[in-house]
Formats: C-alpha cells, sequence, structure tokens
C-alpha cells in the first residue's frame, strides 16, 4: 500500500509532463528483523550468540526481504530506480544518521537518566510509546494493603493500637520497591476504629483512609465488622508521617501530592518512583530513591527478597506478593479487574514500567518549531492535521536507546571508573568516519581504543564502548538527509515522499 500510493503520486505528475525520478528506499534495522532473524535458529539461546553472529543473521535476512520485496514492486509495476535504491543499512546512511544525532548532541537534545520507561520483558529492551499497543481484555490484580504507621506517627494524629495508611494498587508487583505514600494537601481523611465480626478473632484495628472513600472502603470489610470514626484529618496533618512499608519492612514517608483524587481507591497513594512517570517526578520532588528490583526479563532481582527473586512480576511473582500480604495480615481485599493495559505490539505481550538508564531526545523543546512547520503544510484530508498537531503537541522526549544489536550503535563511551558517558561533537565524528567507511559492523568488530577519537586515548581514563542501539524510527527518520545528496545532482524540486 505504501508504495502504491507513492506510485499514484508519481504517476500523476508525469502525466503534468513531469520528470520523475523515483528512489526507493528500506529501513533494514530494527527489533522485528532481529527477531525474525533469531527465529530461524533451531534450539540455540539467543543469549550464548555472540553479537557479531546475530548481525549476521539479521543483515541476512533483511537483504533477502528487500530482494524479494523488489521483485514484487516490479510485479506490480512501481515505477523507481530499483537498481539505485537506498537502505537504512548502508555504511552511508548509518554516517549520515548519525550526522544527524551528533547534531542533536550539540544543541542539547540528547540526555541520559535513570528512570521508568516501558519496558518489554519478551523484547528485553525499552520502547518508545509509539510501540505499544492496548490490549482491552487485560486481566490485573488489584489489592487493598494497610501499612502500619510507627508509634510516633501513631501518637501524632491521635491512634491507638495498630494503626494502618490503607493504600490501593492495580501492580502489587511494585509494591517491593514502594518508597512513600502520596496525599492530596486538601483532602479530608478519616482515622477510623474497624472492630470484625468474633468469628474473624480479630482485636481490632485502626485504619486511614479518604473521607470520600470510607463507604467503599467499609463495603469491603468481613461481614458483620463495625466502623468508628475517631477522628479527621486533612492532608497537610498527615504529612511526615512514617510507616513501615508492607513488603520490605523499610520505612517510608507520607508527602503530599497534587496529583492524588478521591474518585477511586482509598486517597492514598502508594509510590514506587522507579516504577511510573508520575511516581518518578513525585520521587525527584522529594528526594525519593529511584528503585526498580526488576531485571531485564521482567523478574524480581535478589533485591526484591529471596522469596520473590527470578519470579515474573506479571505472573508468580504477582501472585506471591499477594501472598506474602495476606500472611503478613495486611492484605484488606484483593480482586481481579479487567482492563486497558499496554503490550508490546511486537510480540503482543504485555509491558511493564521500569527505571533503567536510558538515552532520550528532548523533542519538547522541538514541539513549537515543529507546530509551526506544520502551517505551511498541505495536508488532505484536512482533519488529518488536527491529529498530527495534537500528536506533537503530547510528546515532550523520546526514548531513543534500544537494548539490541542490529541497528546504528549510539557512539558512547563510558568511563569505567566512574561510569560517566562521554559523548562529544569530536568523539562521535571520529566514530562517523569509521562508520562511513566500514559500516556499523565496526561498532562491535573494533576495539575502544580504535574507536576513540586520539584526544581521548591518553587522558588518563579508561573507557568502555556502550553497547544500545538507536530506536529504529531514528533510522526511518533521518531519511530526509538523503535529500541534501539529491539536491546536487538534481535541478529540479526533490522530496521526501
Amino acid at each position: 500500500m505504501n508504495k502504491v500510493l507513492k506510485d499514484i503520486i508519481n504517476r500523476y505528475q508525469v502525466m503534468q509532463g513531469k520528470r520523475v525520478v523515483y528512489i526507493p528506499g528500506f529501513d533494514g534495522h530494527g527489533l522485528p528483523i532481529e527477531q525474525k532473524a533469531l527465529e530461524t535458529l533451531k534450539g540455540r539461546d539467543r543469549d550464548s550468540l555472540d553479537p557479531m553472529e546475530i548481525r549476521k543473521l539479521a543483515r541476512n535476512f533483511a537483504l533477502k526481504a528487500v530482494a524479494r520485496q523488489t521483485e514484487s514492486f516490479k510485479e506490480y509495476a512501481v515505477m523507481g530506480d530499483w537498481a539505485h535504491p537506498y537502505m537504512t543499512l548502508d555504511p552511508s546512511y548509518e554516517a549520515n544518521q548519525l550526522e544527524i544525532f551528533k547534531a542533536m548532541v550539540e544543541q542539547g537534545y540528547i540526555y541520559r537518566q535513570n528512570k521508568p520507561v516501558y519496558w518489554s520483558p519478551s523484547s528485553r529492551t525499552a520502547l518508545a510509546e509509539a510501540e505499544l499497543e492496548y490490549n482491552e481484555k487485560h486481566v490485573s490484580t488489584s489489592v487493598y494493603v494497610k501499612m502500619q504507621l510507627t508509634d510516633e506517627s501513631v501518637a501524632r494524629i491521635g491512634g491507638a493500637g495498630k494503626v494502618s495508611a490503607l493504600v490501593w494498587t492495580t501492580t502489587p508487583w511494585t509494591l517491593p520497591a514502594n518508597r512513600a505514600i502520596a496525599v492530596h494537601p486538601d483532602l479530608e481523611y478519616v482515622l477510623i476504629q474497624v472492630a470484625e465480626n468474633s468469628e474473624s478473632g480479630s482485636a481490632g484495628y485502626q485504619l486511614l483512609v479518604g473521607k470520600d472513600r470510607l463507604e467503599a472502603v467499609s463495603a469491603m470489610l468481613p461481614e458483620g465488622s463495625t466502623v468508628a470514626e475517631v477522628c479527621m484529618l486533612n492532608g497537610k496533618q498527615l504529612e511526615g508521617l512514617s510507616y513501615s512499608s508492607a513488603v520490605s519492612g523499610k520505612e517510608c514517608p507520607i508527602l503530599l501530592a497534587n496529583y492524588v483524587t478521591s474518585d477511586s481507591g482509598t486517597g492514598l497513594v502508594h509510590s514506587a518512583p522507579g516504577h511510573g512517570q508520575e511516581d518518578y517526578e513525585f520521587g525527584l520532588a522529594n528526594g525519593i530513591e529511584i528503585y526498580a528490583p526488576v531485571d531485564d526479563n521482567g523478574r524480581f532481582t535478589s533485591a526484591a527478597g529471596v522469596a520473590l527473586a527470578g519470579m515474573e512480576v506479571l505472573g508468580e511473582g504477582t501472585r506471591a506478593v499477594v501472598a506474602m500480604l495476606r500472611d503478613a495480615g495486611v492484605l484488606l481485599h484483593v480482586q481481579e479487574f479487567t482492563h486497558s493495559y499496554p503490550y508490546d505490539w511486537r510480540t503482543k505481550k504485555p509491558i511493564i514500567q521500569r527505571a533503567t538508564p536510558q538515552w532520550f531526545a528532548n523533542v519538547g523543546s522541538l514541539k513549537a518549531s515543529a507546530s509551526e512547520s506544520l502551517r505551511d503544510v498541505k495536508i488532505f484530508p484536512e482533519f488529518g492535521r488536527r491529529r498530527l498537531e495534537s500528536f506533537v503537541a503530547a510528546r515532550s522526549e523520546w526514548c531513543i536507546s534500544r537494548q539490541r544489536v542490529w541497528g546504528v550503535p549510539i557512539p558512547v563511551f563510558y568511563n569505567q571508573s566512574s561510569g560517566e558517558p562521554l559523548l562529544t561533537a569530536e568523539s562521535i565524528s571520529h566514530v562517523i568516519g569509521i562508520i562511513r567507511e566500514r559500516g556499523t559492523d565496526a561498532w562491535w568488530v573494533l576495539s575502544t581504543d580504535d574507536l576513540l577519537a586520539p584526544k581521548y586515548r591518553s587522558d588518563g581514563n579508561t573507557y568502555v564502548k556502550g553497547t544500545d542501539t538507536m530506536d529504529v524510527w531514528f533510522d526511518s527518520g533521518s531519511s530526509w538527509k538523503l535529500l541534501e545528496q539529491v539536491s546536487e545532482r538534481s535541478e529540479g524540486a526533490y522530496a521526501d515522499v
């Protein structure tokens, strides 16, 4: 469909008496190609393969696909210079792409940060928002959990006995990473005394919940339970209280946040800054650790506790956390519900949010100029303009790093002692010169010293080269660079279609 639509445009222009030279192109990098190439292996584990083995498999797969598609387009009679297409895996294209990357580095658009990203355990890489699709029938587990206040905090609010802040979450697997509870400064909260029926054998306890959520919470208590109000408090009075986190046992604070609502849950929000953008920003503002005890495969690490280590967070890990809460007597209520949930659009499997060091492009700084440029573009039909403008306005950053080997490397070096990245115009230019001559295989074949610009080989530091590659959409978005080459040999108008 893509090529046929372009062919319609070109043929229409020919019919207007114009001379048209169409240079077709093929995207040859990316996760889909790498995955398809790996599927050709019989019984071999990907982890046992050398990066160059994977790259060779992927390259061969891509070139065969290009040859096959070229023949198909010729059969469709699509006009084009099929003998001289551009391919994103050509060294010249890869070098041009890195020139664009260098320009963005020089202008301050590229940065690295340890923050939550969409992470695909099935692909073992970070994903951009555009690489997600939503499964409307995903089933999650929600839990209402009692976080027991410290004795000092209990005395401060006039409580007695066991007093807990009640939180609600739809991601129980993030509870090992809990580092705070957020409350709204202007919401009203109520401390209640709960007396369960005699059959339960409970001695009673006190709960801190949002006033507007009291009725919903009361309905979850065992049949025959009674609730009595102890006192009313506003959110500001709760600031600075501390509690014992239900899974880790770590003492954590209750802090203020304007994003908390009383529309659902309990009015008190469990915060895990390593597992969500809102929580991350809340954590940064309050100096809270960005912590995510989950590995590349979506399994708990040993930092989450011996009992959870190695478990898939979206499967047995969630069930194990729920069981731990129940055994500890802090699980008030649990239920499953069906809702829309993000999936990896390639593997069709669910993703998670997980803090990892990634490279980003600050597209927020480009919004104004991008929106301004759209005013000079004719778009048919016109309603497509509103859709494109809203898409541009909604994006503030782009995670461009991928944990794969089939692609253009992010040409960064890391100080072996401090971990600080080395990414300068000079260091990138040196790599570009090598890749223009030898292609991106050179990044994996050559030593770090060979890839380093001479200036940095004797600066007293030891460096290691990075292993991340660029998002394949960076490849696609660099094709306009070819227009500079076309303009040098064409006197007429030229365009990237």
